[in-house]
């Protein structure tokens, strides 16, 4: 289990490593930044020995090479370079923006996870015809409405009309219950279609047929067996859901004007802060990875089977190995052909 972990870990490194250079590699390719407009803008009244000056201080009169190295060494070393805009450091721009937006794709992923969980199960049990095809249908219904014009509706209807919400974030936890919702209905679209699917899928298991047998109820399967199964799907969809949420948390941040990391790369994209941008890509997929990790290792956790194979995959260790000899290598028929346990016995 610890070879698997490790393995995981080393996997995730990898990714952060590849999606940091994709993303410095696409942006640096774009014509243009933050500084090369500035010198370029006849209004500021920059003169070249200004220009050159800008950009021996950010170091963009080295080759993108050099650059290149330069960013990861500095990000090594916990530091994301400066905003080309503000000069501010990229790391303080994040962690003044970071918690907010934390708040909010937590609180929606709860809004998300309860939907999915009752759409699910409602839609599976109900004892009603109407209501299971209601429910059965609001995964693609939420798939299809852009985040934000539910957003809009959400605005204008709780906080315009019926004056539950605040227009705007004031602080308050209630200002985050109608951005939260938000992203809550867009990430439990593909949640419930899942949970929907894997449920009905679990249902037809001979397992499920021989509880039934015995006489047990609807409750008692659904608790020891369909719900542990029908699961496992949904967990590995919640690494594709927080990537939903980190990119719906753009567009609901701007809908209900918020501060955050949308509002961020926002103004970062407007302005070709390519500092900026680099460290919102590099912090959402530093998120995305480390919930697919999480994922990963709970996986084993939950079912047997997994933590079974991940068992038998582990080299084990045989007495000429344990003394330096090295193993006999099997003859043609015995690496193409199994040994049934008759055969080993007569021989």
């Amino acid at each position: 289990m610890a070879r698997y972990v490790l393995k995981r870990l080393a996997h995730t490194v990898l990714v952060l490593w590849a999606a940091y250079t994709l993303a410095f590699i696409l942006l640096t390719a774009l014509p243009g930044n933050a500084i090369s407009n500035l010198i370029n803008n006849p209004q500021n009244q920059l003169t070249p020995e200004d220009g050159k000056l800008l950009k021996a201080f950010y170091g963009l009169d080295h080759p993108v090479v050099v650059q290149y190295v330069r960013a990861l060494d500095a990000l090594l070393h916990g530091n994301l370079g400066y905003s080309l805009s503000s000069g501010a450091k990229v790391a303080d721009l994040l962690g003044d923006a970071l918690p907010g937006t934390l708040r909010l794709t937590a609180l929606g992923f709860v809004f998300g996870s309860v939907i999915a969980a009752g759409v699910g199960v409602v839609g599976s049990y109900a004892r009603w015809n109407w209501l299971r095809t209601l429910l059965q249908s609001f995964p693609a219904l939420a798939a299809s409405v852009p985040s934000f014009v539910i957003g809009i509706l959400i605005l204008y209807s709780f906080s315009f009309q019926l004056h539950l919400i605040p227009a705007v974030d004031d602080g308050t936890l209630l200002a985050l219950v109608g951005p939260a919702v938000t992203l809550g209905i867009m990430v439990s679209a593909p949640l419930s279609q899942v949970f929907s699917a894997s449920i009905a899928a679990t249902r037809r298991q001979p397992f499920v047929h021989v509880l039934q047998a015995r006489g047990a109820g609807e409750r008692y399967i659904f608790g020891r067996g369909v719900l542990r199964n029908s699961s496992l799907p949904v967990l590995t969809m919640l690494g594709l859901a927080v990537g939903e949420l980190i990119a719906g948390s753009v567009v609901t941040e701007a809908v209900f004007a918020r501060n955050g990391i949308g509002q961020i790369t926002l103004n970062a994209v407007n302005t070709q802060d390519l500092p900026v941008v680099q460290g919102v890509v590099l912090v959402a997929t530093t998120g995305y990875v480390l919930v697919n990790l999480v994922v990963d290792v709970v996986h084993p956790l939950i079912d047997p089977r997994i933590r079974a194979d991940i068992l038998a995959a582990r080299p084990k260790k045989t007495k000429g190995s344990e003394k330096g000899a090295i193993p006999a290598r099997p003859g043609p028929e015995e690496a193409t052909s199994p040994r049934l346990p008759e055969e080993v016995a007569t021989r």
